[in-house]
């Protein structure tokens, strides 16, 4: 497992990590079940997935502190039976093996503070650690100039980035790293199995600070397999048999 140094963070596969404390985003438990309600016959896969990943990220990084920065469950309007067994077994793990617990707000989690409250823990809009702002990324905060950091780490986006070789396309999940005016931003992927995520060569951005960013300007930092690849510029990708 590769350790990349982005200045205020490291990133670790898929998580984040800043001082003690590792930050995942955009689990969406209970992704499945929405999808089996819409006639796309999904098993129920990814939350062993996410536990084991977790698993192995924890090990090597030696935090025991933890921020899910948004979008822990997938239901905008309502929480589904999964979402509800899902979302307290994960929290009820994140208590038995982090001694600090910190969750922030998607745009996904108008209920989730139901199934906080049942463990004691609160939601967050947003929440200042070190030199960073931890916010999702699916609005922008209010008086950002206040918060005396020099980062923003968001979620949100869920980057992936679809390298093309004749017809094959595979598609990898990433970091993006740029200025937001005068702050260094960092854009999480999602840590999701059930898809890879949004492909930020085909896609527009979804999140209000990518679309006031010349997105050719960012770094792209793909992850597979616990390794990270630098891939550099946006603007300079355009195949993946360069990078293999």
């Amino acid at each position: 497992m590769e350790f990349i140094d982005l200045k205020d963070a490291f990133i670790i596969d898929l998580a984040l990590k800043i001082k003690d404390y590792l930050i995942i985003s955009d689990l969406h438990l209970g992704y499945e079940q929405s999808l089996n309600a819409e006639g796309i016959m999904v098993p129920k896969f990814q939350y062993p997935h996410i536990v084991n990943r977790l698993n192995e990220i924890k090990k090597k990084s030696s935090c025991n502190k933890i921020i899910v920065n948004g979008d822990l469950k997938h239901e905008f309007g309502q929480i589904s039976r999964q979402e509800w067994n899902e979302t307290l077994e994960f929290l009820d793990y994140l208590k038995s093996n982090f001694e600090e617990i910190i969750l922030i707000k998607g745009n996904h989690d108008n209920f989730t503070k139901f199934i906080a409250r049942k463990m004691d823990l609160q939601v967050y809009e947003n929440y200042s650690l070190d030199n960073s702002l931890i916010t999702h990324g699916d609005k922008i905060p209010t008086k950002l100039n206040d918060y005396d950091v020099e980062s923003i780490v968001i979620g949100h986006e869920h980057p992936c980035i679809g390298l093309r070789s004749g017809e094959r396309v595979e598609k990898i999940k990433c970091y993006l790293t740029g200025k937001y005016k005068d702050w260094n931003l960092i854009v999480m992927p999602s840590f999701n199995f059930v898809t890879e995520g949004s492909d930020i060569l085909q896609e527009k951005p979804l999140s209000p600070f990518l679309k006031k960013m010349k997105m050719d300007e960012l770094e792209v930092y793909a992850i597979e397999d616990f390794e990270v690849f630098p891939f550099g510029k946006l603007k300079n990708i355009t195949s993946f048999k360069d990078f293999y």
